[in-house]
Formats: structure tokens, C-alpha cells, sequence
């Protein structure tokens, strides 16, 4: 399994193909960054577009299971609800 390191180390890895996908910001939130993760756990990203668009979305979901070996949770800075406005508060980011 995974610690956040390990998650924001490969995700800065990945660095250009992720601008290439249009990121602004991207960082990791939820029971991974609370050290809560089991292995059921989806990996929780938060993620602003420069320009947003579905293919960069679905794209960037494909690109960080094929690297991170798990399951994705991408969430937009745009799309948070009210109620997880918290996690904005909570994200670790990676270096791009």
C-alpha cells in the first residue's frame, strides 16, 4: 500500500504528462493523508484545470491509476460541494 509520499513522489514524477493534461494544482486528500487508508481505500485527488475539459479529466483519471495502481477519486477545485469545502483546507499538493 501506498503512503502519501509514495502518492505526491509519483505524481511529481508524472509532472509533464500531467501539464500536458492542462493541471494547474494537483494534491492528494482524504484517508490517505490522515494515514487512514486500507486497502480498500480510493486514492483522493484534488485537481485545478487550466483548461478544463472532459478528455483532460478521463485522462488524467487513466494516467494516475496507471501510476499509482489504484483506484481514483478525481475531484475539481470547481466541482467541491459546499460540504467538502474542508478538503481544500487538508491538501497536500504536488510540486508541477
Amino acid at each position: 500500500m501506498l503512503s502519501k509520499k509514495d502518492i505526491i513522489k509519483k505524481i511529481e514524477k508524472n509532472k509533464d504528462k500531467l501539464k500536458e493534461k492542462s493541471i494547474k494544482k494537483i494534491g492528494v486528500f482524504g484517508s490517505y493523508i490522515k494515514n487512514k487508508q486500507n486497502k480498500k481505500s480510493d486514492i483522493d485527488i484534488l485537481v485545478e484545470f487550466k483548461k478544463p475539459t472532459f478528455d483532460n479529466y478521463a485522462e488524467v483519471i487513466m494516467l494516475l491509476e496507471k501510476v499509482l495502481r489504484g483506484k481514483i477519486d478525481l475531484i475539481t477545485k470547481k466541482s467541491l460541494r459546499p460540504e467538502l469545502k474542508h478538503v481544500k483546507n487538508e491538501v497536500q499538493y504536488a510540486r508541477l
